[in-house]
């Protein structure tokens, strides 16, 4: 898969290239995601959000129009996202679903929501979708019992 990632320190790049290992063609920026740097991201199909750059509805947006389909962000925490902007324009969301993973292991998650959208699946309790899927139904069924 062809993501980007912006807004990322030199730890952290080096943590998401060990936990993606040549698996997915990353590009790696280290300015803030802006309506300025939005076309970096032209012609990839993931965004990978890092230190929780705000992404608003004209963000969104710009990023359905250049052809972003999945936001995977390294946070546990993803309020930083309008997912309601995110959901009008049909992207898919993910987030680390702990809250006390190392960042090594906060990029493996992230590399792992990647691989389940690039291999056409539900990233299971990372997803912070708004739409409701038929496997999100199945999911939140079996949290139940």
């Amino acid at each position: 898969m062809k993501a980007i990632a912006y807004n990322i320190n030199p730890k952290e790049k080096e943590w998401l290239i060990l936990a993606n290992y040549k698996k997915h063609e990353i590009t790696i920026i280290a300015n803030s995601l802006t309506l300025d740097t939005l076309n970096f991201a032209a012609g990839k199909e993931a965004l990978i959000v890092f230190n929780q750059d705000p992404l608003n509805a004209d963000i969104v947006a710009g990023l359905k129009a250049l052809g972003i389909k999945y936001i995977a962000t390294s946070s546990f925490d993803y309020s930083h996202i309008d997912l309601f902007a995110a959901k009008a324009a049909g992207l898919k969301i993910a987030n680390i679903p702990f809250k006390d993973g190392g960042n090594l292991e906060n990029m493996h998650q992230v590399i792992k929501n990647l691989d389940n959208w690039a291999a056409g699946k539900c990233v299971g309790d990372a997803c912070c979708c708004q739409n409701s899927c038929a496997v999100k139904s199945i999911i939140d069924q079996n949290h139940e019992h």
